[in-house]
């Protein structure tokens, strides 16, 4: 299952947001990748999302396939949605 966002924040996808992204994403069992700009990257690798260098505005599609798929999409979307910001 997938599911395509937006990057809102201004800086993108930069060192502090995608260690964010990266440590929800390991969190799951599900393999969950993130596709942009024609790439693929492993949201369990922080060097692997870095490698996609996502700038605001930039539509990333975010798929989790495996036991927790759609809580996985849901925290990580949601994390996007966000601007990288915990819940409280």
């Amino acid at each position: 299952m997938d599911q395509t966002v937006k990057i809102k924040n201004e800086e993108g996808l930069h060192a502090r947001p995608a260690g964010f992204l990266v440590k929800k994403a390991s969190q799951f069992k599900s393999v969950i990748e993130i596709r942009a700009n024609g790439k693929t990257a492993n949201a369990k690798s922080i060097m692997s999302v870095m490698g996609l260098g996502l700038n605001k505005d930039a539509d990333v599609t975010i798929s989790a396939v495996g036991v927790d798929e759609k809580e996985a999409l849901d925290a990580l979307v949601g994390l996007v949605e966000r601007k990288f910001v915990a819940e409280a």
